[in-house]
């Protein structure tokens, strides 16, 4: 009996220990997200969870709480000697061709990117998936000496297959190929796929969060670009992955509209930059690249705007809040997803409010039902103001381009949502040549004629589970 009692004393006793225990470490991330948590909702939130809950707030704080990517070093700001060097000739090499920011937006996304705007670029809008890939292929085909490759979802299917034989055909051909891919957006990726890969001398990474201990808990964060470098001579980025569904060939979503880039010229430079900074991420090694920029490629001025998580702003959520800022005539936006935080709401807001003709184009059709439910609660705070939301109704809409006046244009990887703004790697093509400007306005014009715009009764004539449920989707957009 005398056992039995102390038995259920020494429980007891332990189980007061340990929510003591779990309290006092919840008190100290309270501490850690009232001081490092960049938005007020966020860290209201963070905090009423941590107290009350914390043996379950705790492991999701460590997982979705974090707001910086740590241990990533960029060659374009210094932060490592070798990459620095390698930067550091780039610049060197790209002098003559460097261009000074014409505008006060340009002047912004040039010091947010830390690279320069150059003169001597020819730019290629490909649109959708049959022309994207028709000019991937012609060019990784043409590789020589090597192909730098980064993608967010490559997936085993026919188009996956193909992309695949094409880079084992450039290995074999002597070419080295460097193949980097997220391994939450590429968690389906067989073992067998990369095999193949290895087996033909192409040298694969994931970018991984388990370089080190610590590490291990940054999975929220996403290495969400696109990029394709052939020898140093031609680039390309924007928002097509590889998978059948980017050629419409997917039964839920039908018709896939997206938009990619190809580039040539002294911009390519820059974005083999910002591969190596990923590739250097992932294995700490650093590949021999061809820095000498083509001469002849053009007459366009570009730059390119990498934006991440190990940015010390919030680099691409100024891009956008400056854009709304500056635009006189027309700010159009193409997004799959529209969760805004307050300050590109605010800026969108008061530039409708000067008159200037704000467009956000988003797809009818949702792949994320939570981002999906959380744009229909911005609609009481976007339409009275004079923003439009147009829905696309020609199936599912992906592309990320933005217009701003007839003056800059801008094709990409990044989203307006909270994890373009803050948890994605991403990057952004912006050019004010006159040719590329006016062929993204007629892209988006026609675009805009395939669409229902937007009413405030779309959200709140509907039943109030709907609208409840909208609202809480909403609650998760700091971690969506």
């Amino acid at each position: 009996m005398v056992v039995a009692e102390w038995f259920v004393d020494w429980k007891t006793s332990l189980a007061i220990t340990g929510v003591v225990f779990l309290e006092i470490l919840g008190l100290l991330h309270v501490i850690h997200a009232l001081m490092h948590v960049r938005t007020a909702q966020g860290t209201i939130a963070w905090i009423v969870c941590l107290i009350t809950f914390p043996y379950v707030a705790i492991p999701i704080y460590w997982i979705a709480g974090r707001n910086r990517f740590e241990g990533y070093v960029r060659a374009r700001r210094g932060e490592d000697a070798d990459l620095y060097k390698l930067a550091e000739d780039m610049h060197k090499r790209l002098r003559t061709y460097e261009l000074p920011a014409e505008d006060g937006f340009a002047r912004g996304a040039e010091i947010l990117g830390g690279l320069p705007f150059t003169r001597g670029n020819r730019l290629h809008l490909l649109i959708n998936g049959d022309e994207t890939f028709e000019a991937l292929f012609e060019s990784i085909a043409k590789a020589e000496r090597y192909l730098l490759v980064n993608f967010f979802i490559v997936k085993n299917d026919r188009i996956g297959t193909r992309f695949k034989d094409a880079l084992i055909e450039r290995a074999k051909a002597g070419v080295r190929v460097y193949f980097l891919f997220d391994e939450m957006g590429s968690h389906k990726l067989s073992r067998r796929y990369l095999c193949d890969l290895r087996a033909a001398g192409v040298e694969c990474h994931y970018f991984g969060t388990n370089r080190h201990w610590w590490s291990r808990f940054q999975i929220n964060f996403r290495n969400h670009r696109k990029i394709v470098v052939v020898d140093g001579k031609e680039a390309f980025l924007g928002g097509l992955n590889v998978g059948d569904e980017y050629l419409g060939r997917d039964k839920h979503f039908g018709a896939w509209r997206d938009t990619h880039l190809k580039i040539a010229g002294p911009t390519v430079q820059a974005i083999q930059l910002v591969f190596l900074e990923d590739w250097y991420w992932a294995c700490s090694k650093m590949p021999e690249l061809y820095w000498d920029p083509d001469p002849d490629a053009g007459t366009a001025q570009a730059a390119v705007i990498p934006t991440g998580p190990a940015d010390p702003a919030d680099s691409w959520q100024l891009v956008v809040a400056e854009a709304a800022n500056t635009a006189r005539v027309r700010l159009w936006i193409a997004s799959p997803y529209f969760v805004p935080d307050g300050g590109v709401l605010t800026a969108l807001q008061a530039a409708a409010i000067r008159g200037v003709d704000v467009r956000i184009l988003i797809p009818e059709k949702p792949d994320h039902l939570l981002v999906w439910l959380s744009s229909f609660s911005f609609l009481e705070s976007t339409l009275p103001y004079g923003v439009k939301i147009h829905r696309y109704q020609k199936g599912f809409l992906h592309q990320k381009v933005m217009l701003i006046d007839d003056r800059l244009a801008c094709v990409g990887t990044a989203n307006l949502d909270n994890r373009s703004f803050r948890l994605n790697f991403e990057i952004s093509a912006l050019s004010p040549d006159p040719t590329f400007v006016a062929e993204v306005r007629a892209m988006l014009e026609k675009d805009f004629e395939g669409t229902r715009e937007a009413r405030v009764s779309d959200f709140t004539k509907r039943s109030f589970w709907f609208r409840a449920a909208c609202r809480a989707a909403r609650l998760f957009a700091p971690v969506q």
